[in-house]
């Protein structure tokens, strides 16, 4: 059932698109009237002055009046000019009258008004203050400078680059981790009326998306199967699960995730030595693996050329002997010092 009211309030809020004429004629048009409003006005009054046909004079006042002073100032309040990827969504007494949209010149019915939850206001000391927070700037109130404010919604793609987290990952390990976001608004009306600022919406559900895909990895594979992913070796794959997950959580917000990328990963710092030793002691691991695997088949080389070549016959007990030096002088950390036998083999 909440599902449902979930998807009706979402279809309640579809992006229409707002009706609306050229700015430019309608700007030109209205000059032109109330110039000639103002002549009616003026011509009124000389009517009345002179005493004849006063009530031609009377309605050419109120007409020319009425026009000159409030019906033509009213409609310049109609006209709207965007720039390229903006956006408006303008409310007619209190509903949603549409969204205008593409750069232009535009005029719209006077009565409606912008909304833009997301919107920012400059104050007098020049910090950023949110449009529905109270306004106070290092503990003193202050007016605002800007008596209008910039309603129009950015339809450019911008990215989000949220603080860094620290989050358990599959093994329990924290680590601390960082994902920029590059995103775009699609669905301004969605934008506006479903949640109460898109911008904060998106960045909590960022946050929690990159929780709950985080914790379902460990941070590097481990020996025992290297085809795992991790954190750190399926970076991409990881990024991908947290667009998707992030994607069905501001579908509700009428905006898209284009990319999502990793850009910092690390152990957090109290227990980051402590891999560091453990990343160590793999790789010495690793490296003596192959030391030994080829000192032994260097061994078996030796063993087999003298033997074909009858250099000399080893028995059993002297080819233990012969395999533990070369072992010895192959494995070890240190250069051999050779000691020279002046006596008999046996």
């Amino acid at each position: 059932m909440a599902g449902t009211n979930l998807n009706e309030r979402n279809m309640q809020y579809e992006e229409i698109i707002a009706k609306s004429t050229s700015g430019m004629a309608v700007l030109l048009l209205n000059i032109i009237m109330i110039i000639v409003a103002l002549a009616g006005f003026i011509y009124g009054t000389v009517i009345l002055d002179s005493g004849k046909n006063v009530a031609p004079g009377i309605a050419l006042m109120v007409v020319g009046g009425l026009y000159s002073f409030i019906i033509g100032p009213t409609l310049f309040a109609g006209l709207k000019i965007l720039k390229p990827n903006e956006a408006l969504v303008l409310t007619l007494f209190g509903k949603y009258y549409g969204t205008l949209k593409g750069a232009g010149f535009f005029f719209v019915n006077p009565f409606v008004s912008a909304v833009n939850p997301a919107a920012v206001t400059p104050t007098s000391s020049g910090t950023i203050v949110d449009e529905k927070a109270a306004v106070f700037v290092k503990g003193t109130p202050q007016a605002l400078m800007a008596a209008r404010v910039d309603k129009k919604i950015s339809l450019k793609t911008m990215t989000l680059n949220n603080d860094k987290q620290k989050i358990n990952d599959q093994l329990g390990n924290p680590v601390i981790i960082g994902v920029a976001v590059i995103w775009r608004v699609v669905n301004t009306a969605k934008a506006v009326f479903n949640v109460d600022n898109y911008k904060e919406f998106l960045s909590i559900q960022c946050d929690a998306a990159l929780r709950n895909i985080v914790r379902l990895y460990p941070y590097d594979t481990s020996l025992e199967d290297e085809n795992e992913k991790s954190l750190r070796g399926s970076s991409n794959e990881v990024a991908e699960r947290i667009k998707e997950e992030l994607q069905s959580k501001v579908d509700i917000a009428g905006l898209e995730i284009i990319e999502t990328r990793i850009t910092y990963l690390a152990y957090a710092p109290e227990i980051a030595s402590a891999m560091l030793q453990r990343q160590q002691a793999t790789a010495i691991i690793d490296a003596r693996q192959k030391i030994v695997e080829g000192a032994v088949g260097m061994v078996e080389m030796a063993l087999a050329k003298l033997s074909e070549n009858d250099i000399v016959n080893l028995d059993e007990e002297r080819k233990a002997a012969m395999v533990s030096n070369l072992l010895v002088v192959l494995c070890g950390n240190k250069d051999a010092q050779p000691v020279v036998n002046s006596g008999s083999l046996y």
